[in-house]
């Protein structure tokens, strides 16, 4: 008999549970540790992040209770077989006619009612194990959350830069403890209660029966090979599979992140071919691990029904030798020993499947530990060290400094550096890109230690000082500035934190609180004085400072433009802020603290002249109370500083004053004026380069003007989103736009078409399913006649012993045929299921990146929640296939068979039966729902909750400049107590009925021994007739019950379909190359083909573009009501050179995303060589990109190797060839650079291009521009982190570029568009005048006093 008799709680799915799927990517397998070693690992879990007294109680009452609850089973056997013996006995009573049947009624009842105590006991004891476990799990995943989190945030930046940051962590937090929590919590009762039963049915066999239990213990070790070694085959093919998804999910992450970028150069082809290798490794190792998995369960059932053929084979002859008087065992005591022995095994096999789960927690747990263990070397968190008395000078010295970043041991980036920055006065840095300037600040700030020499201040080594009192002191302003997915208000009110001023320590309750953010949600007034006052006096005294400061850095009058003032939300990263505005605010978060030394690396590169200006007064008025250290490559903002340092290669090569330097006609310092003078234009190397906001920055052109105010809170990309729709960010798993409730017939509609090409294994499969379904109702006929023939008073002995052969041999046969049907069955179905997977990932890649950047960036769209389709709901809907999409059809062909089966036989006992299945299959629907809305219920609260942590890894050198560890813990954790409580409730609810579900089942059985004996006695049936129903219709509804175990996976599978069947549905297509051909391959993006191949408007001419703007207005689609450009005209002829100048939000990128069509003007045409693209489809407009190349101001690059970051920019169909690669390297001067890494154009760039500088990666950028020929070429504030001599040298490759290409470029540095044949000058969404140079200088006074404001001479 089977299995699913046993009344343990859920009987888990098959082994094929993809929990690894979300794991991250795993190194490969260490050598195999001994198995005593594993468990100690595995127990020391529960004991791990601080238990209270209460874990301890729990783990106490779920071991006692789960243990215990493996004994009813077995006693019950018991009982069953003294049921069969007394059912015997009425049967031939009732057959013979002379005597009483209903003298056996007295007995039955009672063994019945002894069955209702059992069920009873049973219920509480699983209840209590599985509630006391799911806490258990719940509590220990909320205390390692929290300690990994603030052991990440303990880490200095270098500990991130040779991780993938965000997307570990997300992996981690997500990943890692789902696993965990899958591995420790009901699971763990499950198998205690397995383990017990297991001990419990050896025990009562031996006393039953010792001969028969001796003989059936040879099934012991056939279990265990079966399990050990398919489980290793699994764990190994599990591991190879997670690893592929997760470095496919890092490619789609980086993708989703910079998709501007990615649709600016059509690299979606590209990037999706890299996507689809990884996941065809994924889908090959996940086919192995199905076949594995199938064998493990045909071996199952082999086992389990060969098992029996020996046991009632062996049971034929001892029934036969109690008829001759050589003993006394009855049918019903082999009935007992056989049926727990043999549902022992099968549970003991059903334990195989948990290990996995235990494996994959321990897995998890361990690389969880790995990063909590791991040492951090310069500790913000820690309260040891010197710490710093208030009236500490700041006086800064270098003491001969050696240094090189962990991914490059072997490059120095800083030589035996010896430096006085003095206090009170201020130092400027200067130099070449990648000549360490940033090194030195990151060092001061104690963001990274130096390998050799020591960095004093007033004194003290930096390693003895306390790292939060020397921050305290610091204010750095980094040249890629990031702010905190919150208000601009409270952006600012975070330099306070970390204050040392004693008058500002009363101020860090409100910091921590959330009173800042609740006044932030007044939006303009937020420092209305009146509404001010009503939060207290407190909350004044800090509204007045974030004033104070943001006047300071020249951002008090676009902060009170915005539509929602201080109360604006900055986006992940700062996104929805321009570069400009970025800047300001994390200039006047620096200055809020009025520190003792302020520390500027390129702090105003993004400004336009006049806004530097007004900073670098700010700054000088600053410097006259502090020390200042700033680095520079516009050199006249720095003439006002005390010393000037200039470094070359690592080295400090000059140092002076301003005119000393000037003094020195071939020094490298006035070699570096003299580039970047803008008086003659023969000194000029302007080129044909320019430089501007960033595209990332469109929103500089958007989010800062008067006209459009700051998209309004949604989670965003590190790219803009002005379009960003007033809709607050979705909550828990809802994306907008895609439905999420499509019913079911929609569903299965939409599947049919991926499934069309495994037609043919779906065949099979369904055959194979059809036999192992109709099996179990096989079995329950061979088990009726088995025991209605080994009936003493039914036979002579002869005819006993031939039915214990010829039916022994039947169950052996069936034993065969279980074997191959599952096999079949379960590769069938894992190997459909992996087809399935691969296409699904693929195309809502592919689709996802099909979708306009307005798509994106609106209904409150991110690239994280984005990304959780790929990566989430696929692996829900992994969960949910393969194996258990075959046991749920077995099921189903099983019970219509059981139902036909038992009509034919007993229908009288059959409708009783039937009717109550209802009762089993209502506990477990009722699961299901409970279960299914527990799921929805904390699904958000987490995704916030990891967001907080993801966001403070990305921006991690911000949050530990400025000592905000504890800060960003107290938010995460808030975010997680809030949900705890609430947990406990529903988990005591939900679990109730889960306990039901596995309980219930004995009172049926109850009921129908008591119905099925009634009839007996009243001889309308015998008990054959009887068993035949009880095995094939109550095994049935047990089979549905372990349906409903899979309810969680159900429900969330269903939900991820239709979300992944949403986004597919926005593409253009759902064609599925099989990923063979090599990456990147043209074979591989059917995309790229079609659209070269209908790339007529531009593939035949060799010259630039004519674009002609027509009075063209436009309006961020979230902000109809504000124009951002009104009525622009202008034409700009072939191979011309353009310069579109102007302030910050004059509308400059605004133009330059409408040339590319990211977004349509609301009236007006835009026309390229004569053709309207505002009126064209998308598949045109993307043909149209085809020609044109974009270089943006914050350069997108991807985890991958030089060679395949700048490949990215070849046009779609052509993939660059070597020397293509490197003559573009040469032009944008890159590739000495590379040439001299290691590993030279094979070098990989890390996550997000971070093992490169700022310059490198720009200059990277120009290169993938430049690879791609383009016929225009758009320049956004490109050179803004190139120092003098590199920008130099780029622009003299542009300029052998540009002769056939027409250039459109943003600047806010003046002398690069110097050889502009034409410069429009943009302001308030209007050409106001354009003119060259010459022109606009002699007629344009806001023109000249910027460019007067940039010269050196």
């Amino acid at each position: 008999m089977s299995a699913e008799e046993k009344g343990l709680a859920e009987k888990p799915a098959a082994p094929e549970t993809p929990v690894a799927e979300t794991a991250a990517a795993t190194p490969p397998a260490p050598p195999k540790e001994p198995l005593t070693k594993k468990l100690f690992g595995y127990v020391r879990i529960f004991f791990s992040a601080d238990p209270t007294w209460t874990d301890y109680l729990l783990l106490l009452i779920g071991t006692i209770s789960a243990l215990a609850a493996g004994v009813p089973f077995p006693l019950m056997g018991i009982v069953f077989g003294q049921l069969v013996d007394d059912m015997n006995g009425a049967s031939c009573a009732a057959e013979q006619h002379d005597a009483n049947p209903f003298r056996y009624e007295h007995d039955i009842n009672d063994k019945v009612l002894i069955i209702v105590y059992i069920a009873i006991a049973a219920f509480c004891l699983i209840y209590i194990y599985v509630l006391s476990w799911s806490l258990i799990s719940q509590r220990l995943a909320a205390r390692l959350r929290t300690k990994y989190v603030s052991a990440l945030l303990r880490q200095p930046p270098a500990f991130f830069d040779t991780r993938a940051a965000g997307g570990e962590v997300s992996t981690r937090l997500h990943g890692d403890m789902a696993a965990l929590q899958a591995g420790t919590s009901e699971k763990v009762g499950v198998l205690l209660a397995s383990i017990s039963f297991f001990i419990t049915a050896y025990v009562v066999a031996f006393i039953k029966q010792a001969k028969l239990a001796g003989i059936l213990v040879s099934m012991i070790p056939a279990y265990l090979a079966m399990g050990l070694v398919g489980g290793a085959f699994f764990q190994k093919y599990m591991i190879k599979a997670a690893g592929a998804i997760a470095s496919a999910s890092s490619i789609a992450s980086e993708a989703l992140k910079n998709v501007i970028v990615v649709q600016a150069f059509g690299a979606a082809p590209r990037l999706e071919a890299k996507f689809a290798d990884h996941m065809a490794t994924a889908r090959d190792a996940g086919i192995k691990r199905g076949m594995s998995a199938a064998v493990q369960a045909g071996l199952l059932y082999f086992i389990a029904y060969a098992g029996n053929a020996l046991a009632f084979w062996e049971g034929s002859r001892m029934v036969a030798d109690a008829m001759a008087g050589k003993g006394s065992e009855t049918i019903g005591q082999i009935y007992t020993v056989i049926f727990i022995l043999v549902d022992a095994c099968v549970v003991l096999g059903n334990i195989s499947p948990l290990l996995p789960l235990l494996g994959g927690a321990q897995a998890a747990f361990d690389r969880l530990m790995k990063d909590i263990e791991e040492p951090s070397p310069i500790d913000g968190t820690s309260d040891e060290g010197v710490v710093l008395p208030f009236e500490t000078r700041g006086e800064i010295r270098f003491e001969n400094v050696s240094f090189s970043y962990p991914s490059r041991p072997d490059q120095l980036v800083l030589k035996n550096v010896d430096l006085t920055f003095p206090a009170g006065k201020h130092t400027a840095i200067v130099g070449l890109s990648g000549s360490g300037k940033s090194t030195v600040a990151a060092m001061i700030s104690r963001l990274q230690d130096p390998n050799s020499g020591r960095i004093t201040m007033d004194g003290y080594d930096l390693k003895e000082l306390n790292v939060r009192s020397l921050r305290s002191f610091i204010s750095l302003v980094q040249q890629e500035p990031s702010l905190l997915d919150r208000s601009i208000l409270e952006n600012i009110a975070l330099g306070l934190i970390n204050s040392p001023k004693p008058e500002h320590q009363r101020l860090k309750d409100i910091l921590h609180s959330h009173e800042l953010a609740d006044l932030a949600k007044k939006g303009k007034d937020s420092i209305n004085p009146a509404i001010v006052s009503s939060f207290g006096p407190l909350v004044e005294e800090i509204i007045n400072l974030i004033q104070h400061a943001a006047t300071e850095a020249d951002a008090a009058s676009f902060i009170e433009r915005l539509e929602k003032g201080y109360g604006t939300y900055a986006g992940p990263s700062g996104s929805m802020v321009s570069g400009g505005q970025r800047q300001r605010v994390a200039l006047a978060r620096a200055l809020i603290r009025d520190p003792k030394i302020l520390l500027l690396d390129e702090a105003t590169s993004a400004l336009d002249s006049a806004s530097e200006r007004r900073i670098q007064e700010a700054v000088d008025r600053a410097a006259k109370s502090r020390t200042v250290i700033s680095i520079a490559h516009r050199l006249s903002t720095i003439r006002n500083a005390d010393k000037i340092v200039v470094m070359e290669a690592g080295k400090v090569i000059e140092e002076g004053s301003y005119d000393e330097l000037m003094a020195k006609e071939d020094g490298a310092f006035a070699k570096m004026a003299n580039l970047q003078t803008l008086g003659t234009a023969h000194k000029a190397e302007a080129g044909s380069s320019v430089s501007g906001e960033s595209i990332e920055s469109s929103s500089s052109a958007t989010g800062t003007s008067v006209e459009k105010p700051s998209a309004p809170e949604v989670a965003v990309t590190p790219a803009p989103a002005p379009a960003a729709a007033e809709a607050a960010a979705p909550s828990g798993d809802e994306i907008a736009g895609l439905d999420t409730n499509r019913p079911l017939s929609s569903v299965v509609r939409s599947l049919g078409r991926f499934l069309r090409p495994s037609l043919g294994w779906l065949v099979i499969a369904i055959f194979a399913a059809v036999i192992v379904g109709g099996t179990f109702s096989g079995s329950g006929v061979l088990f009726g006649f088995t025991i209605s023939s080994l009936n003493p008073c039914s036979g002579s002995m002869e005819k006993v012993l031939y039915y214990g052969k010829f039916f022994g041999g039947f169950l052996f046969m069936l034993a065969c045929i279980e074997f191959f049907a599952n096999f079949a069955a379960w590769s069938c179905f894992a190997l459909i299921a992996e087809k399935l997977l691969y296409a699904m990932r693929v195309l809502s890649f592919r689709s996802l990146m099909e979708q306009g950047v307005q798509w994106h960036q609106s209904e409150g769209r991110s690239p994280s929640s984005l990304l959780t389709i790929i990566t989430k709901d696929s692996a829900s809907v992994g969960a949910f296939s393969g194996s258990t999409i075959g046991t749920v059809f077995s099921i189903c062909v099983n019970f219509i068979a059981a139902i036909i089966l038992s009509h034919i036989f007993a229908w009288k006992i059959a409708i009783v039966c039937l009717s109550i299945v209802p009762i089993l299959l209502g506990t477990g629907l009722m699961q299901l729902r409970m279960l299914a809305r527990y799921e929805e219920r904390h699904a958000e609260a987490f995704n916030k909750a990891t967001s907080v942590a993801v966001e403070a890894v990305q921006t991690i050198k911000t949050v530990a400049a400025l000592s905000l560890e504890h800060e960003v813990l107290g938010s995460y954790q808030r975010l997680l107590k809030n949900n705890r409580d609430e947990m406990v409730k529903a988990a005591a609810f939900t679990n109730i009925w889960l306990a039901l579900a596995n309980s219930v089942s004995f009172l049926v059985y109850a009921f129908a021994y008591w119905w099925g004996s009634q009839r007996i006695m009243h001889g309308e049936y015998s008990q054959r007739d009887f068993f035949i129903v009880l095995v094939a219709m109550l095994v049935s509804a047990q089979l549905w019950g372990q349906m409903f175990s899979l309810a969680p996976e159900f429900s969330r599978a269903r939900l991820a379909i239709s979300r992944i069947l949403g986004v597919i549905g926005l593409g253009s297509n759902d064609h599925v190359h099989d990923n063979s051909a090599p990456c990147g391959s043209s074979t591989a993006d059917p995309e790229a083909t079609g659209e070269s191949s209908a790339s007529r408007l531009s593939a035949q001419k060799k010259s630039g573009v004519q674009i002609t703007f027509s009075n063209v207005s436009f309006a961020y689609p979230s902000r109809p009501d504000h124009p951002v450009l009104d009525s622009v005209s202008f034409t700009i002829q072939p191979g011309q050179f353009v310069g579109l100048v102007g302030p910050s939000g004059a509308g400059k990128s605004t133009i330059m995303n409408l040339v590319q069509r990211l977004y349509s003007p609301t009236s007006g045409s835009i026309t390229v060589d004569g053709v309207d693209i505002s009126s064209q489809s998308t598949q045109s407009s993307n043909t149209f990109r085809d020609s044109i190349a974009l270089v943006p101001q914050e350069p997108a690059l991807f985890d991958g190797s030089v060679k395949f970051n700048v490949g990215l920019g070849a046009r779609p169909g052509h993939e660059a060839s070597d020397a293509e690669i490197e003559e573009a390297c040469r032009l944008a001067s890159i590739h000495d650079v590379v040439a001299s890494l290691p590993e030279g154009y094979e070098t990989e760039c890390g996550a997000s291009a971070s093992r490169l500088s700022g310059g490198q990666r720009q200059r990277l950028a120009i290169a993938r521009a430049l690879v791609r020929k383009p016929r225009l070429l758009l320049l956004d504030e490109s050179t803004s982190a190139l120092d003098a001599a590199s920008e130099a040298a780029l622009q003299e490759g542009l300029e052998k570029v540009a002769r056939d290409t027409t250039v459109l470029a943003i600047t806010h540095r003046l002398h690069t568009v110097q050889k502009a044949d034409v410069i429009f000058v943009v302001e308030g969404g209007k050409i106001v005048d354009r003119g060259t140079h010459s022109e606009l200088m002699a007629r344009r006074e806001s023109y000249r006093v910027n460019a007067m404001q940039q010269m050196l001479q």
